[in-house]
């Protein structure tokens, strides 16, 4: 019996990490993760970097969809962040979501 319960626990961790997994996914297809780290500064700032700028901001979904889609520059710097019209709304506040959840 505890063996059951112990696996139903651990399944259901492992179901309640995917929604994280699919993003940086999502991420990854997407090639974010050119310009982008989850925890490292490459050309643009970390993921956690920004959720930590817009932690609090109740419109930041919108607004870095926004970024994702656009582009966008002058706020982490001198290099801009080109367009992504590849990205589609949903995706892009999927990311953002994502993004602003690693605080």
């Amino acid at each position: 019996m505890k063996r059951v319960l112990l696996s139903a626990i651990l399944l259901a961790g492992g179901v309640l990490a995917l929604p994280s997994w699919a993003d940086e996914a999502l991420a990854k297809s997407k090639n974010c993760m050119a310009c982008h780290s989850v925890d490292k500064k490459l050309v643009g700032p970390a993921y956690k970097d920004i959720a930590a700028k817009y932690k609090g901001d109740g419109t930041a979904v919108d607004k870095l969809a926004t970024k994702i889609q656009k582009g966008g520059s002058g706020v982490w710097g001198p290099v801009p962040m080109p367009a992504n019209p590849q990205v589609n709304e949903a995706d892009a506040k999927k990311l953002a979501t994502w993004v602003l959840g690693l605080s």
